[in-house]
């Protein structure tokens, strides 16, 4: 656990030098997550709504990630129905910094993206509410902050629609994402793994 612990410690603060552009190069790493709808309800019949979705992603080259996301969330109140979401599956995600060689950063340490996905997703409602289970496919643009060069906070609006079986055979939503995400560099990656490896 130590070992781990240390290693952890030694690819953030490694990783905390680099420019944000040099975190959407080749070779690149990126791990975190989306929030939304995320709150408790505390008067009483009040909702409990939890939605997150955790991904990984490797930059194949500049600008452009492919990786994997997972998705759950739950949505309850007392004498009403259960909505349960789950997803999982491949994502891409390409940044655009720049149109026809002129920036396009609203705000510095901006950089403007579009995620999609594909996968498998389904929406169960219990008591008797229905289902819909299939083929999930979700796009949209967002917008990275980044508070230090390699953590971004990030506002993402995103179509999400499931086609598939169950009682209903299509859904859709649009969704207001909140959520952060790390960038290591991956030779910093690679080296502290290898590390670990030898210790």
């Amino acid at each position: 656990m130590k070992k781990r612990l240390m290693t952890l410690a030694i690819v953030l603060v490694a990783c905390t030098c680099t420019a944000v552009n040099a975190q959407i190069q080749r070779g690149n790493v990126l791990i975190g997550a989306d929030l939304a709808n995320f709150n408790f309800g505390l008067n009483h019949g009040a909702a409990t709504n939890i939605n997150l979705t955790p991904k990984a992603a490797w930059f194949i080259k500049d600008n452009l990630a492919l990786g994997a996301f997972v998705h759950f969330g739950l949505q309850t109140a007392k004498d009403a129905p259960t909505y349960t979401t789950y997803g999982v599956g491949p994502l891409a995600r390409l940044y655009v910094n720049k149109i026809n060689n002129t920036n396009i950063t609203v705000l510095k340490h901006t950089l403007f993206f579009v995620e999609g996905n594909v996968g498998l997703e389904g929406t169960n409602i219990s008591k008797g509410g229905g289902s819909t289970n299939g083929l999930g496919l979700g796009i949209g643009p967002g917008l990275a902050y980044f508070i230090t060069p390699n953590i971004g906070l990030e506002g993402l609006l995103k179509y999400n629609g499931v086609v598939g079986f169950g009682s209903s055979t299509t859904s859709s939503a649009l969704n207001l994402n909140i959520g952060f995400q790390i960038y290591l560099s991956g030779a910093r990656v690679k080296a502290a793994s290898k590390n670990q490896q030898n210790m």
